[in-house]
């Protein structure tokens, strides 16, 4: 599915109508290039899961754990060299723990996501407009079917 964001609001928002029916166990898998507005939509996942503290990318930590209706684990890999540096932080507890987990740059660590996943790819198009994004949103594995439909329910753009 296809969602077009206009502006950042925009881009949070689509996130925050994830994280509004997530639920526990789910992985979201998020890809885009520097600046296509990835921690933004992180932002709106936390929003959508009632978590009220300030979101920001943990490029050095690896991952930030928030607390909200979910517990939400975000992860950046960009700096990641191995997988089995994901391994060694406990990784696998995170992503089929109680909480909700989200992966910046998860193309990097692929081979070790589980199949079942829900992809985000947010692209720019400067030909559109500088703060455009396209956010596309693939469902994989029966565990996420139905999740587009009640997304575009609660869509109000």
């Amino acid at each position: 599915m296809l969602f077009e964001s206009y502006s950042p609001n925009d881009t949070e928002k689509v996130g925050e109508y994830l994280g509004s029916i997530a639920n526990k166990g789910y992985v979201i898998c998020l890809t885009g290039d520097l600046g296509a507005g990835k921690t933004k939509f992180v932002k709106g996942l936390a929003k959508g899961l009632n978590i009220d503290d300030y979101i920001t990318s943990p490029t050095f930590t690896i991952v930030n754990e928030y607390n909200g209706r979910l517990p939400l684990y975000h992860f950046d890999v960009y700096r990641i060299n191995d997988t089995d540096e994901m391994h060694e932080i406990g990784f696998d507890e995170y992503i089929y723990g109680q909480g909700v987990s989200v992966i910046e740059w998860a193309n990097i660590i692929e081979e070790i996501l589980p199949k079942e996943n829900i992809w985000v790819d947010i692209s720019k198009d400067m030909e559109v407009g500088e703060d455009y994004r396209k956010i596309q949103i693939k469902v994989n594995g029966e565990k996420y079917q139905g999740l587009i439909w009640e997304m575009i329910e609660k869509c109000e753009f």
